[in-house]
This record gives C-alpha cells, sequence and structure tokens, in this order.
C-alpha cells in the first residue's frame, strides 16, 4: 500500500484558487504549492494578488497571477483560459472568493445586493466549474472544493443574502459531484465557522457577536485561515479519493453546540 503521506502530494497538479490575495485563500494557495502544485492565484485586484504569488515564489513554489472578477463572467472564463495556456490544464478548483456588502434583515437589502452576492457567491463558481469541466474531464478527474461557509446550513443573522449564496454554493457541489462523478471529477464544500480574516473583520470586531459565537464553540475561540488549510489539501488530494458530494465543517463545534 502506498506510503498515506505520499497521498497528500500534488505534484504534478495544476490548481486554481480564487479570492487568493488574502484571507482563507491566500492561505489554501499556499498550503497547495507547498504540497507541490502548480497554485493559479486569483483575485480581482492584480497588484492584490501579485504580492501573494511573489511571497510564494520566493519560497521556490511554483505559482502565477490571474487577476479575475468573479462577479464578470468574462472574466471567470478568461481565468481558466489562463491557467490552461500556462500549466496545460486544471485538476484542482477552490472556489473562495466572496462578498457580502450588506449586513442586516433582508428587508433592507435590495436588487442590487442580491445580484451582487449571487453572481460573486454562486454564478461565478459554477461558472468557473463549468470552464475547466473539459480540462479535468481530459485529465483523467479533478478535484472542486467550494468554500461555503456554516451560514449556508443555518442561516445567520445579519448576513440572509450571503447565507442564500452559501446555501446555493452547497447545492451546487453536490448536484456537481452527482453529475461529474463518472468523469472521474470530486467536489467537496468547506463550511467554516467564524474565522478571523479581513472579509469578517465585521463580525469578530464586533463583542456582542463574538461573545454569543463564544458561548456556542465547544474548541473555546474564533477559527484563523490556517485552520482551515489542512481540510482543503485533504479534499485536493488522493487522500480523499472516495469522498464526493460532502460538506465538511470547520467551526470550532458551532453547528453541534
Amino acid at each position: 500500500m502506498t506510503d498515506i503521506w505520499q497521498r497528500f502530494q500534488l505534484a504534478g497538479k495544476v490548481a486554481i484558487v480564487t479570492g487568493a490575495s488574502r484571507g482563507i485563500g491566500a492561505a489554501i494557495a499556499g498550503g497547495l504549492a507547498r504540497a507541490g502544485a502548480a497554485v493559479v492565484l486569483s483575485s480581482r485586484k492584480q497588484e492584490a494578488v501579485d504580492k501573494v504569488a511573489a511571497e510564494l515564489q520566493a519560497e521556490g513554489l511554483n505559482v502565477m497571477a490571474h487577476a479575475a472578477h468573479m462577479g464578470r463572467m468574462s472574466e471567470v472564463e478568461a481565468l481558466a483560459e489562463a491557467a490552461i495556456a500556462h500549466y496545460g490544464g486544471v485538476d484542482i478548483l477552490v472556489n473562495n472568493a466572496a462578498t457580502n456588502p450588506v449586513y442586516g434583515p433582508i428587508q433592507q437589502s435590495d436588487e442590487r445586493a442580491f445580484d451582487k452576492i449571487i453572481d460573486v457567491n454562486l454564478k461565478g463558481p459554477f461558472m468557473l466549474c463549468r470552464a475547466v469541466y473539459a480540462s479535468m474531464k481530459a485529465r483523467d478527474g479533478g478535484s472542486i472544493i467550494n468554500i461555503s461557509s456554516i451560514g449556508g446550513l443555518k442561516p445567520e443573522p445579519g448576513i440572509g443574502l450571503y447565507s442564500i449564496s452559501k446555501a446555493g454554493l452547497i447545492s451546487l457541489t453536490q448536484v456537481i459531484a452527482q453529475d461529474w462523478g463518472r468523469d472521474g471529477i470530486r467536489a467537496n464544500a468547506i463550511c467554516p465557522g467564524l474565522i478571523r480574516t479581513r472579509f469578517s473583520a465585521a463580525l469578530w470586531q464586533n463583542d456582542a457577536i463574538v461573545q454569543r459565537f463564544l458561548r456556542h464553540l465547544p474548541l473555546g475561540r474564533l477559527g484563523e485561515a490556517d485552520d482551515i488549510v489542512g481540510l482543503a489539501l485533504f479534499l485536493a488530494s488522493p487522500a480523499s479519493a472516495y469522498c464526493t458530494g460532502g460538506v465538511f465543517l470547520a467551526d470550532g463545534g458551532y453547528m453541534v453546540a
């Protein structure tokens, strides 16, 4: 039997990670690259993702940066095309980029906010999955990892539209697992809890919200971006070869408390 640690190695694999300029996305991109994958880092702003790519390249890692706004479908398709043109194909896709421009009850949100959240958090990932499908199939399979949220399983107060989009992302994950499994393509979702990143700063910098979370956290602390990396590496690697359609929690026990 192959050494189990070898099953976590990604040498020869090509990954795309969206929302990779900071937080969870940057942490996952670094983890995949250190495991041997060639990684295409993407975010809205070229200079932001260039900075992260340069830091990883300084470690001798094989990465490139390509800006793409996940709410603009032409840029989504161009991201997939750039990755395939540069590295010859795609084996791993991590849909991490997300937006949440509103906070409060849904009656205070408007159609514009709804469209923006759905476009970036759900339609963009759907289109990127479609854009890499043929390449993954031609390479005898691949792994799609969608970064959802505990809000996708249980709506969180104040972020209703975000929760709706993340519930849709879980459903998309399971539909892909069902439809593309025969092509060797696996799809799984990770649902982080409250992770201390710039994206979620409005939540973890609010003491009342933090205290509410801590009362329901068996592990007694908020999460950090690095807490998501090991799970992403598992799902990207051959170690998870029999996992598809799964919804994996990384929430400090919040959902079971």
